[in-house]
């Protein structure tokens, strides 16, 4: 099922959750909203499933206009982060428990109840579990029942809020697989909310960038990755080195280097800030006098603080060097790199050695640039 989210506002006080929020999300489509504590995502999702009424803007199912239809009529399954289950009653019973509640003409037999039970426990791998509780579960566990009892109504839209928020990080990634082939497998509609970068960059189809009640992009993980939208995607998807400089035709200059950004060729020496990640600053000794006719050394000269080592990447944090900080940085903040551990161990570089450090690709926004 399709859903159309329409200029969708709300208000809790003088607090904006959402403002002003359009989004198309097609059918059997696994979608993501991605953002800080208090962006909306959550907000949104609550309006989309009727337990929020939004204060203007409209939700629509297959083009049908939801927004007065109340929730037990939407044919919403919902999956909370902290499980949900009815602690007195059996793994089975509380799959069971949504087939049970329906009206006395819709509800199935008892032994419709108890087949379609044991293939949704089936599903989730947990039909062994059919006679425990709650508490004799793990967290892993308890999620995957919450699950299917979600999807024991035939939900034509499935919503997860912070799903594995309250799992620690193994059982996070192996749910999270465990979740996109469950979605391939069953084609139903769903959103999940999450803080988790590398969750939504992982498991969805698209993802959602909201800040501040709002949109600020919407792609598959490789276009919000590779091509951010504006200076809050960037931040906000992995690690980020942010450089402040002026762009001028073309050029962006900072201090002890100069970024090409031909996107910008119309910039009059206006102010700049250059991303960069880690794994795309290059590292190497500093040898005095190595620099260029003017003298400059042709990227950051800066003294390397900490390498962390664990696994095929060395992580590196330096801190330039006096002189040699790029224009408006932070003398304090650290400039992080990553370089094949191998590389680091042939390199033999140490900490507190003197290095430069240079970009071999960034993302450059200029102020007041559309």
């Amino acid at each position: 099922m399709s859903i159309e989210i329409r200029n969708v506002s709300k208000q809790f006080g003088d607090f904006h959750a959402l403002r002003d929020v359009s989004l198309d999300i097609h059918s059997g489509e696994l979608m993501a909203l991605l953002g800080p504590s208090g962006c909306g995502k959550t907000t949104l999702l609550r309006i989309i499933a009727g337990l929020e009424t939004a204060d203007a803007g409209s939700i629509l199912f297959a083009g049908e206009d939801t927004t007065a239809v109340h929730v037990r009529e939407r044919q919403v399954g919902f999956v909370f982060q902290h499980y949900a289950l009815f602690r007195h009653m059996t793994v089975f019973e509380n799959v069971a428990f949504g087939l049970r509640v329906k009206p006395r003409g819709l509800r199935p037999r008892e032994e419709q109840i108890r087949r379609k039970v044991h293939d949704l426990l089936g599903l989730v791998q947990l039909d062994w579990l059919a006679d425990r509780f709650p508490s004799q579960l793990s967290g892993g566990q308890r999620q995957r029942i919450a699950l299917a009892r979600a999807l024991a109504v035939e939900p034509k839209v499935l919503l997860l809020d912070e799903p594995f928020g309250a799992l620690d990080a193994k059982v996070r990634k192996e749910l999270r697989r465990w979740l996109r082939r469950l979605h391939d497998d069953l084609n139903v509609t769903s959103i999940f909310v999450t803080h988790d970068q590398e969750e939504a960059l992982e498991v969805a189809d698209r993802v959602v960038l909201m800040n501040g009640g709002k949109v600020e992009q919407v792609g598959s993980p490789q276009e919000v990755w590779d091509h951010p939208a504006s200076p809050f995607v960037y931040g906000f998807l992995g690690d980020v080195n942010l450089f402040h400089g002026r762009a001028h035709e073309g050029e962006v200059h900072l201090e002890g280097m100069q970024l090409h950004a031909p996107e910008h060729a119309d910039a009059q020496n206006a102010k700049a800030s250059a991303y960069v990640r880690p794994h795309d600053m290059e590292v190497r000794r500093y040898l005095p006098g190595s620099g260029d006719a003017a003298g400059r050394s042709r990227g950051i000269v800066a003294r390397l603080s900490r390498a962390i080592v664990v696994g095929p990447i060395a992580r590196l944090e330096l801190i330039a060097a006096d002189g040699n900080q790029p224009a408006g940085h932070n003398p304090d903040s650290i400039i992080e790199a990553q370089i094949p551990a191998q590389q680091y161990r042939e390199m033999g570089f140490r900490e507190g050695e003197t290095l430069v450090v240079t970009p071999r690709r960034a993302r450059v926004f200029v102020e007041g640039a559309a």
